[in-house]
């Protein structure tokens, strides 16, 4: 597995293209490999107060000549790609890392005639935050104790955008804070495919960092913690 970090240009037009349309993100994103070699791609935009970027978690190396071109800082900068297999291979239960998720929370429900059910997305913070509390045990994790969970949402949204002609709305949830590794072959199941539904349109990749040293308490602690 290879995870590629990518600075967005946020002032040329192609960027802002980009940033605009998750489909057209997520093609530029497919784009960076030969066709079928990329594998499952997944792909996040985090958006600090100075600069963005493009994380991407693929099979084979990808290629982002085309992203320097349109999006980036063609004569000065391009991209920086780490073999992430060694990181998923020491994961070990009891380990503390900070972690970064971009998100859809969801839930289902039934419809109308009792019989199908339908995807529907939580709307409040609180509904998100238990979204992904109550997944750990899926994800082979723990956030802390129940009355004092160590992640918290920094930022929520909501996009609207068209697919094969129809209107798509998908709200999503940034999660930061600290787990605990409880299961790591679960945990690296959940890196390697993604949390949740959307995953073609930004969400579900979760990227680990060192767990940062508590000062006001862990979750606060992790939001400074970044991706190398």
């Amino acid at each position: 597995m290879f995870l590629t970090k990518f600075e967005i240009n946020g002032v040329r037009r192609g960027a802002k293209a980009l940033l605009a349309s998750p489909q057209t993100m997520h093609a530029a994103a497919l784009a960076s490999f030969p066709a079928g070699q990329g594998g499952r791609v997944l792909w996040r935009v985090d958006r600090w107060p100075v600069s963005t970027y493009l994380y991407l978690l693929s099979d084979a190396e990808p290629d982002l000549t085309h992203l320097v071109e349109q999006a980036g800082w063609p004569t000065t900068h391009t991209w920086q790609t780490r073999d992430y297999t060694p990181v998923l291979d020491r994961l070990a239960q009891g380990d503390l890392y900070g972690f970064r998720l971009t998100a859809n929370p969801t839930r289902s429900t039934r419809v109308h005639d009792g019989r199908r059910s339908q995807r529907v997305g939580h709307v409040t913070a609180e509904q998100q935050l238990g979204w992904l509390i109550d997944r750990g045990d899926r994800l082979g994790v723990s956030f802390g104790e129940p009355e004092q969970p160590t992640v918290k949402i920094v930022a929520r949204g909501v996009e609207t955008f068209r697919r094969q002609g129809a209107l798509v709305t998908l709200s999503s949830a940034t999660f930061e804070g600290v787990l605990t590794v409880e299961d790591p072959a679960l945990l690296c199941a959940a890196i390697t495919t993604g949390i949740g539904p959307a995953k073609a349109y930004g969400c579900g990749l979760l990227t680990l960092a060192p767990a940062p040293v508590p000062t006001t308490g862990a979750a606060s602690s992790a939001s400074r913690a970044r991706e190398p």
